[in-house]
């Protein structure tokens, strides 16, 4: 098969990684994005708006006959409520696929979703049946309407009226180099510490009694990105859904003293009470200004670096949510990531980028 690959959502936390994968292993990458925020070097960036199939078909057709082996869905629209989620991210997914289906016959499609699978979407989270944990995947879909959903069928009928095989993949939280991103735990946290520090302050876990007692996971981004290839070449991944995390699990309360470690700051005990950053860090816009000017950082407006909202979110959950990969393991799939070092190693590149001081 041809190797041009399409990567949707290319300048994302998953789609960065993902794009320096694919051309470390000799891809040819295309990758699709609003166009506003950089791309992999080696990337050939197509600017386009999924929304739009007209507009969107116009660029993937001036292509000069390229067509793709695999396409990757790594990108989502955050829209006002569940049934605009729904309308408008199914419809980027068919959007793509009618405009590159054709020329996919016999190739790949996979698409990232992730635990609000189980969970359910953000207006209803965590308030239905919540399966048992871990979260496996012959647990099946919620009854709630969920977007994730709606992509899932759009893909399987391009599959079916196309003849390309697909994959899903359900990461929980992932930590990845990206800047703009707005689901981005691990810049979030790094830029929150760096506050602390610069004000003295303790570094206060935000979310809930449940989160930091309980079991959980995370994954990496570029675990993510070679458990997207690995289902793109193995007979056994073929039209399968998958979770995909890091390996190990933790507990917050562990974890939290260790983030704090990392910056040289106290982290102070908690209480038990839920303290968001959405609310507390409302003010910190002149600070962060101020600290990038002082050391020299790329970033001085701290609402392009960080998701309050989206760490609040996974942080404050009332219930133990981690995952199941039994079924990857058994399908081959065998890769294992630390999470503490996925950590370190997003903090080191973020100094080493002068992203943080």
């Amino acid at each position: 098969m041809n190797k041009n690959v399409l990567i949707v959502g290319v300048s994302g936390v998953i789609g960065s990684a993902l794009a320096v994968h694919l051309l470390a292993d000799g891809a040819s990458v295309y990758g699709l994005s609003r166009g506003r925020t950089p791309v992999a070097a080696g990337v050939k960036p197509l600017t386009a708006d999924l929304t739009d199939p007209v507009a969107l078909a116009e660029v993937l057709g001036s292509l000069d006959g390229i067509e793709f082996s695999k396409v990757f869905f790594t990108a989502w629209a955050r829209q006002a409520n569940e049934k605009e989620n729904i309308r408008v991210n199914g419809a980027m997914v068919s959007n793509v696929l009618d405009a590159v289906g054709p020329g996919l016959r016999g190739g790949h499609a996979a698409l990232v979703t992730g635990l609000k699978h189980y969970l359910g979407p953000f207006e209803a989270y965590g308030t239905g049946n919540v399966p048992m944990t871990p979260f496996r995947e012959e647990q099946g879909r919620q009854s709630v309407d969920n977007f994730y959903y709606e992509q899932e069928d759009k893909l399987f009928a391009a599959a079916e009226r196309h003849g390309f095989g697909w994959s899903v993949h359900r990461p929980h939280t992932i930590i990845g180099f990206a800047i703009g991103n707005a689901m981005n735990m691990g810049v979030t946290l790094a830029v929150y510490a760096t506050l602390c520090r610069e004000a003295g302050q303790p570094f206060v876990f935000p979310g809930s009694a449940a989160q930091w007692e309980s079991l959980t996971d995370m994954t990496d981004a570029r675990l993510l990105a070679r458990h997207l290839t690995w289902a793109s070449d193995t007979a056994a991944a073929r039209n399968q859904d998958f979770n995909v995390v890091d390996g190990d699990v933790f507990r917050w309360k562990w974890l939290w003293p260790r983030l704090a470690e990392y910056f040289g700051i106290e982290a102070a005990e908690f209480d038990g009470t839920m303290r968001p950053l959405a609310e507390r860090m409302q003010g910190c816009a002149g600070q962060w200004k101020e600290i990038a000017e002082r050391h020299n950082l790329k970033e001085a407006n701290v609402d392009n670096l960080v998701s309050w909202w989206h760490t609040d979110a996974d942080l404050g959950r009332p219930m133990e949510v981690l995952a199941d990969m039994t079924k990857s393991r058994k399908a081959g799939f065998l890769d294992f990531q630390s999470t503490p070092d996925a950590f370190t190693d997003l903090f080191d590149k973020l100094r080493a980028e002068r992203v943080i001081p």
